[in-house]
């Protein structure tokens, strides 16, 4: 006995293979992501001196600023309070902070288009020690190409950015990155 399609079935066929096929033609002829380039250009053998930064700080008044810790090695982290993987990386940046700053660096945490109140309460729920900067309007967002959080950057005791992350660090990352820049001398 012979079966024939009904015509319902035949166009559910049909859609689906014409969905597939402008997945496939939109990967691949997406262009190249900009901040994937810019993230090539930090790890370019070259290092490229990173943007200014001067922000009011989160907790004590006042201003800080990256020049300020210039000799020095920094982790310039940028997150939010309402952020979950900047609460997860949290524990790992203070152990670094406290490493770093026995071997002439530190860890600048830059808190984004938070409230200050909870940005100051994130610091207290995590024992966060190191330094933190507050830019409440964003400022700074267009200046390190930032497009999520948490974003990191490893500068060298000269002021240049190494290497960038997006998302969360880790031990490994840290290991990486920011290790070999405290056996460099500037």
């Amino acid at each position: 006995m012979r079966r024939v399609l009904s015509p319902i079935p035949i166009a559910v066929i049909l859609g689906v293979a014409a969905l597939v096929g402008l997945l496939v033609y939109g990967i691949a002829s997406k262009p190249e992501d900009p901040s994937r380039a810019r993230d090539e250009a930090f790890a370019a053998p070259e290092r490229k001196a990173a943007p200014a930064l001067q922000l009011p700080r989160l907790s004590g008044g006042g201003t800080g600023s990256l020049a300020q810790y210039k000799g020095k090695v920094v982790v310039l982290n940028f997150w939010a309070s309402w952020c979950e993987p900047c609460r997860a990386e949290s524990p790992v940046l203070e152990r670094w902070h406290r490493r770093l700053s026995r071997h002439g660096g530190t860890v600048l945490g830059v808190d984004i288009l938070d409230v200050a109140s909870d940005g100051r309460a994130f610091a207290r729920e995590f024992g966060l020690t190191y330094p933190m900067l507050r830019d409440g309007s964003g400022d700074s967002l267009d200046d390190f190409d930032i497009v999520g959080y948490p974003e990191t950057a490893a500068i060298d005791r000269r002021g240049r950015i190494v290497a960038l992350k997006r998302g969360p660090v880790d031990e490994a990352w840290l290991r990486r990155y920011v290790g070999p820049l405290l056996r460099e001398r500037s």
